[in-house]
């Protein structure tokens, strides 16, 4: 059974591993805790450990060009029913959080490079903003 919704994670090509990686999490961390009814169940293995309930949906990680995660971002900011979460440059650099809003009070929106996206809403419309976008390899 296909979910009615869906959750794509978009990371800008070329980055390192090492910050994909982290691009990724940090994405996936925030919009989870924004999706905080996703969750699943929690579960038992067959000596009876729990394991955590997990988010049951698939999670394809993507890559985009800086431009296209621009794009991307302004397209899905722009729907109702999405929740679109960004990484920014500014947020990469910053050494804690409020370094990070500081430096994004004085950015203009314009100037605001994105590492990685998180999309979540209604799968027709994440679908056909992010179905160009090849897998991350």
């Amino acid at each position: 059974m296909s979910l009615p919704t869906k959750l794509v994670l978009v990371v800008r090509a070329g980055l390192p591993p090492s910050l994909a990686v982290n691009a990724a999490a940090v994405v996936g961390l925030s919009l989870g805790s924004r999706l905080p009814h996703l969750l699943a169940e929690d579960g038992k293995d067959a000596s009876g450990g729990l394991h955590a309930g997990l988010n049951p949906h698939p999670v394809p990680v993507l890559t985009a060009s800086t431009e296209e995660l621009v794009a991307l971002h302004a397209k899905a900011s722009a729907e109702d029913g999405l929740v679109t979460v960004g990484f920014t440059e500014v947020a990469r650099r910053a050494r804690d959080y409020q370094d990070y809003l500081a430096d994004l009070a004085v950015t203009p929106g314009e100037e605001i490079e994105y590492i990685a996206l998180g999309l979540f809403g209604p799968r027709t419309r994440v679908t056909a903003l992010t179905k160009r976008f090849p897998l991350h390899v």
